[in-house]
């Protein structure tokens, strides 16, 4: 097999649905003898529109082991083993109603060379310089995808993360960063979609996002604001503390908005309620949703997709 599509065998999840088994083996000879596979992998995919006929957007996201943040809840390398992380987004990638995945380059380059990314939306990770827990987490450089991979690749869109604390200057330069990101996506007419946060340190030193409603309501006034033109730009966004406030948040922008998942925890059912009642605000078109649907506190993975593409 010189490109293309890395077979695999099947096998029961924790789920008790049939998982695709990946074969690391063939993904390693393929990434170093014929690293052309990816781009040709690109080149092949079959593409579709941002929205489908339903205007929702169902997203599964990936592109936390970049940042080094691989825990999830109590496990704290739960992320770390790349062939059960592929498994589980193939998985949820079959699922009816799944329309793409948010990924960095080295997750995405595996899944089009496993043949899991035609007719999905397929987002490319931007910035993943703001390391978690490091001293520079809020001078997030763009050490991911550019525009210029995001449209060579033929990816349909682009994501960054956006944290504004205004006791630390690495946030100016993430938005100055922020905005220039922005015009590049908007200039190849890609949508860009921006995840912003008031965030500060705790005493120990800990970064924390601050989701009352009048810090997400600040977070969406400066966001919308950045770069020539907000024509591409959309809105990435948390259910704030009191989901009762979210009507009032939503209010700040006209832009198109999608809800983040988050950390859950073992209240999944609370976090689809929440996710439940804020998508039927006129802006919101969707979910984008990772750890809490590809590692569910139960491990039934398939249950947690359709749950969530059932809320749309």
């Amino acid at each position: 097999m010189r490109a293309g599509r890395v077979a695999g065998t099947q096998h029961g999840g924790g789920d008790g649905v049939a998982r695709a088994r990946v074969d690391v083996a063939e993904l390693v000879r393929l990434r170093a003898h014929h690293p052309e596979a990816v781009a040709e992998a690109a080149a092949r995919r079959v593409r579709r529109p941002l929205l489908g006929d339903s205007g929702r957007l169902m997203i599964v996201a990936a592109d936390h082991p970049a940042r080094g943040a691989l825990g999830v809840g109590d496990r704290k390398l739960a992320m770390a083993n790349r062939a059960d992380l592929l498994e589980r987004l193939c998985l949820a990638l079959s699922r009816p109603g799944v329309d793409g995945v948010l990924a960095t380059a080295d997750i995405l380059d595996d899944l089009l060379l496993l043949g899991a990314l035609d007719d999905k939306v397929v987002m490319g990770s931007m910035n993943r310089g703001g390391l978690q827990g490091a001293s520079f987490e809020l001078d997030d450089r763009f050490t991911g995808h550019r525009a210029e991979d995001i449209e060579r690749l033929g990816f349909d869109a682009g994501k960054l993360l956006l944290r504004i604390d205004y006791d630390d200057p690495g946030s100016l330069t993430t938005l100055e960063s922020t905005a220039r990101a922005i015009d590049d996506m908007a200039a190849r007419r890609l949508p860009l979609f921006v995840e912003p946060f008031m965030s500060r340190r705790t005493d120990e030193g800990r970064l924390k996002n601050d989701l009352s409603a009048e810090a997400v309501i600040r977070s969406i006034a400066i966001s919308s604001g950045l770069g020539g033109t907000s024509a591409y730009t959309w809105l990435k966004l948390p259910v704030t503390e009191n989901p009762d406030d979210m009507a009032e948040v939503m209010e700040t922008s006209t832009l198109p908005a999608v809800l983040l998942g988050g950390e859950v925890g073992d209240d999944q059912d609370g976090a689809y309620e929440k996710w439940r009642g804020a998508l039927q605000l006129p802006t919101v078109r969707g979910l984008v949703v990772g750890r809490s649907l590809l590692y569910p506190a139960d491990g039934d993975v398939a249950a947690a997709v359709d749950t969530a593409v059932g809320l749309l």
